[in-house]
């Protein structure tokens, strides 16, 4: 484990922020942080609970609103799209927090729930009946429903026809649980009931679930010499009213309150933490004194109960006839350690076979097989989320690590420990964030190898297992990309292709964009691969425009067969391989190609796009041969894309028709040059080389000289590539720990690959560009805009626009990018 970057607060002299006790964060699948601190105030001696939200790219972006709890913050949920975040106090109030528009960067509290005066100790949105079990030990299957399967899970509670509805638990320090569900009309129905019927103090609790549809509440009163109790909660709705049922499960006490060497040694239970939220079966304990701690696992396992002979000689037990009890077994338990301040649990669903503790030997190092453990001296462990054996650790800057004695000696004179309060671990387990007693924020780097030395091979194995995982679940994938170096871009690119191009028709249809994403944020990582960035986004840009120009086609009569005229279009274009426009067009219903004037001239600025882009890329065909270094190189051997470009070129023909100001504007030398029939003409050639993919042949001498005279026949449009993504993830490459500040940009300063874009970027007093609605915006634009927290793309806040066509176009990105990055709001003068 390395540490990557640290980002920290600025010294002010009249307020500051100081770690909530307890200090809580959370850690999203969109890869967003949510964490706590207290703002003190010195002028008016009071004290603001404030919550944090970052994006890991962004981290000095950091959107701080104050709570509004009264008391300290105790939890911090996110749901399980990333989107929505609890948080709980010591009041009993619950608040669950929404982005505004879709903005990363914007939140607000609508909905919530209240068990007044009763601090809340443990939360959790009820469970979707969504699972994906991962097999690591099938990483080299071909299929990916071979290593990623679905697992039958009920949800927590369903309405009419199965569908899960959406709520959240919470168990509160009297032995109250309370259950909020949000119905579809927005109101929130909330009931409480109690644990059990002999209430009793609840200083540590946690929730998980199980297949059947229940909740499991393991609760303790913070002393080791008390059980740790366990309750089955079921909840239903009776009369539009929410109930709630609980029943007694087994308990446990902890092995070293029963050890008479450490019965008296740790007196408190300081963590207690169910392994993961689908798995009720397994749960980590940490009993603790003033200066050390012991971490125990426990595992729930039905066992045989033995019948006495007695009863054997009247009625013989056989087979599967024997009584069956659950028991609580220890799987395996720590020796002393030093005071374990927080625990952060892995959230990958690794399904673990061979009596759970035997892994195969190229898997035991597998990222998400470790949980992390953090100390008052400063130091993180990271052990084996069963075993609970060593696999990595990492020494913080007051830790106790093996040093010279010169080194000792300063460390004795650097003052009081830093340690972390809170961690994280990402939801790849690839990465923790931790907050420090400072209110610090600190992002390690975990290796996919655990500190253990693995080759090449199998670490790139281990992290194209992950990015396939992430491709299939849709969560984001910047953690990943932290272990990519640019040596292993390419490789990674290639496999990843080709493990794609393994899998059905069907599912490569709904990974096409999310594999597109992804080798465009791997290529960010190279130098040598820069300019292929510029090419995915184009074709992302191209697949959407595609699929909303053919969707807004309708037949003409309602008894049509059963292909829509987008996909007759694409059947006849591949068909008939005329390089003269007109000749294609007259094979297709014109009928179907009818549109409202209004629609067709507000779809100008896409068509104007689709011509300048054909033009770029065939005026460019001459020099780019030999040369992959340029933006557009790929699309010239991308059969798929070219086809794209050439049925889009049909459309905008038949529509030229209707209406000729909708067509793209070219400046052309001669008044009687047909510009859209020669570049259909030469663009048909191109995509005759590689239509069949394994039979790409080279442009030949003609095609080239044409292309070549292109120039002096039209003029060529500058293409606006996108603006250099200003986050962090390029400035980790060599490794060096980059200090942050909340709230202040770093500069661009060490950004290893800004020199490879800089033929791609406008300058900075030239104007700027809508890259999704294709508008002018001016050098100094006077809207709100948004930007890409993946790809830098930035586009106008507020839609300009009122036809039906163009909104159907946005509504296509007003959730995320294209690239598939959540937005975030840009101040006015950005650059």
């Amino acid at each position: 484990m390395d540490l990557a970057y640290v980002c920290e607060w600025e010294k002010k002299p009249k307020s500051n922020h100081c770690p909530s006790i307890p200090l809580v964060c959370a850690w999203s699948c969109r890869n967003l942080i949510a964490f706590t601190t207290d703002l003190r105030n010195e002028e008016e001696k009071d004290l603001t609970h404030m919550v944090h939200i970052i994006d890991t790219e962004h981290p000095w972006d950091v959107y701080s609103v104050n709570s509004g709890h009264t008391e300290v913050i105790t939890c911090l949920e996110w749901d399980q799209s990333g989107s929505r975040l609890l948080s709980a106090d010591a009041d009993g109030h619950i608040k669950c927090w929404s982005m505004t528009d879709h903005l990363a960067n914007s939140w607000e509290s609508t909905v919530g729930s209240v068990v007044e005066g009763d601090p809340v100790v443990a939360l959790s949105w009820l469970h979707n009946g969504v699972k994906l079990a991962l097999h690591v030990e099938k990483s080299g299957a071909s299929n990916f429903g071979e290593k990623f399967s679905r697992v039958k899970f009920s949800p927590s509670l369903t309405l009419f026809g199965g569908k899960p509805m959406e709520g959240w638990i919470a168990v509160t320090i009297s032995g109250l649980v309370t259950v909020s569900l949000l119905k579809p009309n927005g109101q929130v129905l909330t009931s409480t009931e109690s644990l059990c019927r002999l209430r009793c103090r609840v200083a540590l609790a946690d929730v998980a679930f199980t297949g059947g549809g229940n909740i499991v509440v393991a609760t303790s009163d913070g002393s080791s010499a008390s059980p740790v109790q366990f309750y089955k909660v079921c909840v239903s709705v009776v009369n539009e009213k929410c109930k709630i049922d609980t029943e007694i499960l087994p308990s446990l006490f902890m092995r070293c309150t029963t050890d008479p060497a450490r019965k008296d040694k740790y007196p408190a239970i300081t963590h207690l933490k169910f392994l993961a939220r689908d798995m009720s079966e397994q749960v980590l304990l940490c009993a603790s004194n003033q200066s050390s701690s012991i971490v125990e696992c426990w595992s729930l396992r039905k066992e045989g109960l033995p019948v006495n002979n007695i009863f054997q000689q009247i009625s013989p037990v056989v087979g599967d006839k024997q009584p069956m009890i659950l028991k609580w077994r220890i799987l395996s338990a720590t020796n002393d350690l030093d005071r374990v301040s927080a625990v952060a649990l892995p959230k990958l669903p690794i399904s673990l076979t061979n009596t759970d503790l035997k892994v195969a030997n190229d898997t035991k190092f597998f990222p998400g097989l470790g949980l992390a453990l953090a100390f008052h001296d400063g130091s993180v462990h990271i052990v084996h989320r069963l075993s609970l054996q060593m696999m990595a650790v990492f020494y913080g800057s007051s830790s106790q690590r093996p040093v010279d004695e010169q080194s000792l000696k300063r460390q004795r004179t650097a003052g009081p420990l830093i340690h972390f309060k809170a961690m994280q671990l990402s939801w790849t387990s690839l990465a923790l964030a931790g907050i420090d007693s400072h209110g610090k924020l600190s992002m390690l780097r975990i290796s996919p190898s655990m500190g253990h030395v693995l080759d090449m091979n199998m670490s790139l194995r281990h992290l194209l297992f992950l990015l396939e995982y992430c491709m299939v679940t849709g969560y984001d994938w910047w953690d990943i990309l932290l272990h990519v170096q640019p040596n292993m871009v390419q490789n990674l690119v290639e496999k990843l292709h080709e493990e794609y191009m393994r899998q059905n028709a069907a599912l490569q249809q709904v990974l096409s964009t999310r594999i597109v994403a992804m080798k465009a944020s791997l290529c960010k990582l190279s130098s040598s691969t820069i300019a292929r960035v510029c090419d995915y986004h184009a074709k992302l840009f191209l697949i959407a425009i595609s699929c909303t120009l053919k969707s807004l086609l309708r037949p003409h009569f309602l008894n049509t067969p059963d292909k829509s005229p987008g996909d007759r279009l694409t059947e006849i274009c591949s068909k008939i391989t005329d390089i003269d426009i007109d000749k294609v067009m007259i094979n297709l219903k014109t009928e179907e190609f009818v549109l409202e004037m209004t629609t067709l001239q507000s779809l100008q600025q896409l068509i104007q796009w689709v011509g300048d882009f054909v033009l770029y890329l065939l005026a460019s065909l001459p020099n780019q041969q030999g040369s992959p270094v340029r933006p557009g190189h790929s699309f010239l051997r991308d059969g798929a894309s070219l086809g794209m470009f050439r049925e889009l070129m049909v459309v905008i023909r038949i529509w030229g028709l209707l209406k000729p100001s909708c067509l793209p504007v070219y400046t052309a030398t001669s008044d009687t040059q047909d510009s859209m029939s020669l570049l259909f003409r030469l663009l048909t050639k191109l995509w005759l080389c590689c239509r069949e993919e394994n039979h790409i042949t080279e442009p030949d001498d003609t095609l080239i000289d044409e292309c070549c005279l292109l120039p002096s026949q039209l003029l060529i449009p500058n293409i606006d590539w996108l603006p250099i993504n200003d986050g962090i993830i390029s400035k980790l490459q060599n490794k060096q720990l980059v200090r942050l500040q909340f709230g202040k940009a770093p500069g661009l300063v060490g950004h290893t690959v800004s020199s490879q874009f800089d033929a791609f970027v406008r300058a900075p007093g030239q104007p700027k560009i809508d890259h999704l609605r294709r508008l002018h915006l001016g050098a100094y634009p006077t809207e709100e805009c948004k930007s890409c927290t993946r790809c830098g793309c930035v586009t106008m806040l507020k839609s300009p626009n009122k036809v039906t066509a163009v909104k159907q176009w946005e509504q296509r990105w007003i959730k995320n990018c294209l690239c598939g990055g959540l937005w975030r709001r840009m101040p006015l003068s950005y650059s």
